[in-house]
């Protein structure tokens, strides 16, 4: 009998993914396509008048599903006998297909508990070759109705616009990472992304372009919204005109609602200074409409401004670029200079301009592609080029942005880096700087007794000696009340416990408003810049002998002459001149060693101390004084 191979048994376990993955691309264009197919059908059938079967409004559906993936359109039957191309995409309904292929690539990519993990590119093919099934069968499908897909855009751009939501699916479900790149790649550029900080600055790069290029459709969209509600009737003329049934009308709303991602991108090009074009003759601009345009009655087209040169309601479009510049510049200053770092720690002037112009290109590339995806023909002759050039929107945008967002980011580096007197930086310098109390002799606390009042009193100092300022007025209150001030703690003297002979080590001094148990001066900066560290005190010196005392010599204080000492030592280890007393004595001679007994740091106050807590048992009455002399605390066993 021979035994298999791993390599062969680990194919054979991968084979199952893979079919899976194959069938999931199948069902994720299955939905796409089904789900464009029941509202056709539903419109088609509200429509009292309809020109074809139901065959013709499937064929007509899975066009309009292949339109959606960027496929040009044919249409056959017109008045001119003269095939008319139809090439502008809803992009609204290309939103559809590319979530179901981004989804179906994700999971089949993602495997399920106990199973083997599939090869990503055996997952990424598959998942294209189902989809792509089923999108050659609808155009062969559609070949025969009133809306034919063109064969020679079915490669590209429908197979390249699948191919990249499957890969986006694939690159979801590994994590989002950035790199490594393919062995095949220059070996410097895969030096380069295997770096931390060029993926930090690349990441950096890529949000800030994304914020960019949503301002600018935020703001085309704003500037059509405006530019229709002031040609309003125009606008109900052309919606009401098309259809004169409630379903036409419906139809029409849900191709208007389909195009509204058009005309922001439409009015983004506007406002970047290349417009678009209405037709082979005719471009509008800020400066003006020239040409004659040949505009199709339609609600959106109401926003085209009226021929002639512009005035300052057109040259206030620069608007959206100006915003769309400030923006990615300031998702940039956000990661290069952020407000909870320390000054060393942001980038470099160079670094920060660097990645704003890496934003700005990557802002025109989208840009460039969007335009080109949200125009095209719409018939022939004049309107064989309808919509923006893509080619001049996206250097357009590219330029908006790097020329003023450049500027200001260097600009808002500089403020957010600004010198200390800002509240919110003065914190983050003082927090990176160790304070003077840890750095002389006597700073910071200097016994467990001090650092436990300061726990439970909420007496804290000031590090270093920060200055106090209005907004925060209780910053060095601390030494204004007299309990040490940040130069050392208060004289023992003044204390009615003294304090301990040999004190343990130093406790640093927290920071006002910290945690319980918080690191404070130099310890709390070392996990890194903005983090608010937080750590438990240790076990052990928490039960070593100067921590008691300390917690024992507080709660006595506490207690107001109610409490007896903390007894130090064991009767065992008392002094021999204390031991050395007869037995038969009386209660005067065991209460000497009682007094006497304890740290060497108490001896020289305990006999008045014991006088002091005779007159107070006595005061309380003759149960309590009994209870002292016999078995209390203080007594010696």
């Amino acid at each position: 009998m021979t035994q298999r191979a791993p390599q062969v048994t680990a194919d054979r376990n991968r084979a199952p993914a893979l079919v899976s993955a194959l069938l999931r691309g199948v069902v994720a264009a299955g939905l796409g396509l089904g789900a464009l197919a029941v509202l056709v059908v539903v419109v088609w059938i509200s429509s009292p008048y309809p020109d074809s079967g139901p065959d013709g409004a499937l064929r007509a559906a899975a066009g309009i599903w292949l339109l959606a993936h960027g496929a040009g359109l044919v249409r056959p039957d017109t008045l001119s006998g003269v095939p008319a191309p139809v090439g502008v995409v809803p992009l609204l309904l290309a939103v559809g297909p590319l979530w179901l292929t981004h989804r179906a690539a994700r999971d089949a990519a993602d495997p399920e508990e106990g199973s083997p993990a599939p090869s990503r590119t055996g997952v990424f093919c598959a998942v294209t070759a189902g989809y792509l099934l089923v999108v050659a069968g609808a155009a062969a499908y559609a070949r025969g109705g009133a809306l034919r897909a063109d064969p020679d855009t079915l490669a590209f751009p429908v197979a390249v616009v699948v191919a990249g939501a499957a890969a986006a699916g694939v690159w979801t479900a590994a994590g989002r990472p950035l790199g490594p790149l393919p062995s095949w790649s220059p070996l410097a550029l895969q030096e380069a992304v295997a770096r931390t900080l060029f993926r930090d600055r690349a990441e950096a790069a890529c949000r800030s372009a994304a914020v960019g290029v949503a301002v600018l459709l935020g703001g085309g969209a704003l500037l059509v919204a405006v530019a229709i509600g002031g040609n309003a009737a125009v606008a109900q003329d052309a919606f009401l005109g098309l259809a004169g049934d409630w379903a036409g009308r419906v139809g029409v709303l849900l191709l208007a609602v389909a195009l509204v991602p058009n005309a922001a991108l439409w009015g983004a090009s506007y406002g970047l200074g290349p417009g678009f074009a209405l037709g082979t003759g005719a471009t509008a601009t800020p400066l003006g409409l020239d040409g004659s345009p040949a505009v199709p009655r339609f609600p959106l087209l109401a926003a085209v401004p009226e021929p002639g040169p512009g005035s300052w309601p057109n040259w206030a479009a620069a608007a959206v670029p100006v915003a769309a510049a400030l923006a990615v510049a300031w998702f940039t200053v956000r990661r290069a200079a952020p407000a909870d770092v320390p000054r060393a720690q942001a980038w470099s002037w160079r670094e920060t301009a660097r990645v704003t112009l890496l934003a700005t290109l990557g802002c025109g590339l989208a840009t460039a592609l969007l335009a080109a995806w949200a125009g095209g023909p719409l018939g022939t002759g004049e309107l064989s080029a309808f919509g923006p050039v893509w080619w001049l929107t996206g250097p357009a945008a590219s330029a908006w942005t790097a020329v003023i967002g450049v500027p200001v980011a260097l600009l808002l580096r500089l403020w957010r880096l600004r010198t200390p007197g800002w509240a919110w930086r003065a914190d983050v310098i003082d927090a990176q700087e160790p304070p003077a109390a840890d750095a002389g002799a006597g700073g910071g606390r200097a016994t467990y007794e001090e650092a436990f009042e300061d726990e439970f009193e909420g007496t804290y100092e000031e590090d270093g000696g920060r200055p106090r300022r209005w907004w925060a007025p209780w910053r060095g209150r601390g030494a204004a009340d007299g309990d040490g001030g940040p130069t050392g703690p208060a004289d023992p003297a003044g204390s009615p416990v003294p304090a301990p002979a040999k004190a343990p080590a130093k406790v640093p001094a927290r920071a006002p408003g910290a945690a319980f148990g918080a690191r404070s001066g130099t310890a709390a900066g070392s996990d890194g810049p903005g983090s608010e560290p937080y750590d438990f005190l240790p076990t052990d010196p928490w039960h070593e002998e100067g921590a008691r005392e300390a917690r024992w010599a507080s709660l006595q204080r506490s207690s107001g002459g109610l409490m007896a000492e903390f007894p130090a030592e064991p009767a065992a280890t008392a002094e021999p001149a204390a031991t050395a007393e007869p037995a038969t004595a009386g209660p005067a001679a065991t209460a000497e060693p009682a007094a006497t007994a304890g740290p060497a740091g108490l001896a020289g106050s305990g006999a008045d101390r014991a006088a002091r807590d005779a007159d107070a048992k006595a005061a309380k009455g003759p149960r309590r004084a009994s209870s002292a002399d016999g078995d209390g605390p203080g007594a010696t066993p």
